[in-house]
């Protein structure tokens, strides 16, 4: 099986700490020629977006995308409210799991595919508590500290 080439181009770590993920969707993205562009140099944050269904389209809100440099009058807003490419079926999917109590939906990352087309991942997740985040940190710090104990032993 072949594996896919894919150009990261933005990652969402913060959401991973701050959520718990279910499920995650791609789904592709509607750009302008200059925000194509500036996707391409890496120019994205995805950090604070999140995504949200209306009329039964679903919609990226918060992400910013920088102006390209070259793209005078042609630029548009950088945090503009941009339209994801999803089957109807996903999108009643993403609804039903948007209105349930404590769950969103966070873009995870953002990345250009082998056929150069702009994709993003979505996920529905559900917000973790303080005590939640905490258990994972010790987790992690435990694993590193195990793994290190393992380099020492084989040595």
């Amino acid at each position: 099986m072949k594996k896919k080439k894919r150009m990261l181009v933005a990652n969402n770590k913060k959401a991973r700490h701050e959520f718990f993920i279910d499920d995650v969707y791609e789904a592709g993205i509607a750009l302008t020629g200059t925000e194509i562009k500036s996707v391409r140099n890496g120019k994205v944050n995805i950090r604070d977006a999140y995504a949200r269904i209306e009329n039964g389209e679903a919609f990226v809100i918060g992400m910013h995308i920088s102006p390209y440099e070259q793209g005078n009058i042609f630029n548009v807003d950088p945090l503009r409210k941009r339209k994801l490419l999803l089957h109807k079926r996903e999108i009643r999917k993403l609804e039903e799991a948007q209105q349930q109590q404590g769950q969103t939906l966070v873009p995870i990352k953002m990345y250009i595919n082998e056929e150069g087309l702009a994709k993003i991942e979505i996920a529905v997740a559900r917000g973790k508590k303080l005590y939640d985040k905490r258990a994972d940190i010790a987790k992690k710090d435990a694993d590193r500290k195990m793994q290190q104990a393992r380099r020492k032993w084989n040595e």
